[in-house]
């Protein structure tokens, strides 16, 4: 008999009943993801690899490359950052890469103002601007 646990959340136990739909999803928006990730989020979906392969491969313990698979695929089926470029007319470039950088790659603000070579300020004012147009629903 199986058994529901209290901590799974409503949305995994809607996706647990659509696992080929998740997966043509997540294997068409791999190629979003940059570097490492995009290497990695292969391995994983099209070439049946182990986490503890890409554990030993990447130097880092299992349990750390199954959280950052998790959070990979969490963040590539939210569908921010694909709104965003729904809307790319109302974006400027910056505002995208920022955008980019933040939702899908899962950056935080102080290291996007650093590699981007701009303030904080900035950064957090961009994706409170890009936060309120995607709620707004336009």
């Amino acid at each position: 008999m199986k058994r529901v646990h209290t901590n799974i959340t409503e949305r995994m136990l809607e996706t647990k009943g659509r696992p080929r739909e998740t997966l043509e999803l997540l294997s068409n928006r791999i190629n979003l993801l940059e570097g490492v990730e995009k290497v990695l989020m292969k391995m994983y979906l099209e070439n049946g690899s182990s986490v503890r392969q890409m554990a030993r491969l990447t130097g880092v313990s299992e349990t750390t490359m199954a959280r950052r698979i998790r959070k990979m695929t969490e963040r590539l089926m939210d569908g921010q950052y694909i709104n965003c470029l729904r809307c790319r007319s109302e974006f400027t470039k910056t505002e995208l890469a920022i955008a980019k950088d933040y939702f899908l790659m899962g950056i935080s603000m102080r290291r996007i103002a650093a590699n981007r070579r701009s303030t904080y300020y900035f950064v957090r004012e961009t994706l409170k601007k890009i936060r309120g147009f995607l709620e707004s629903g336009k």
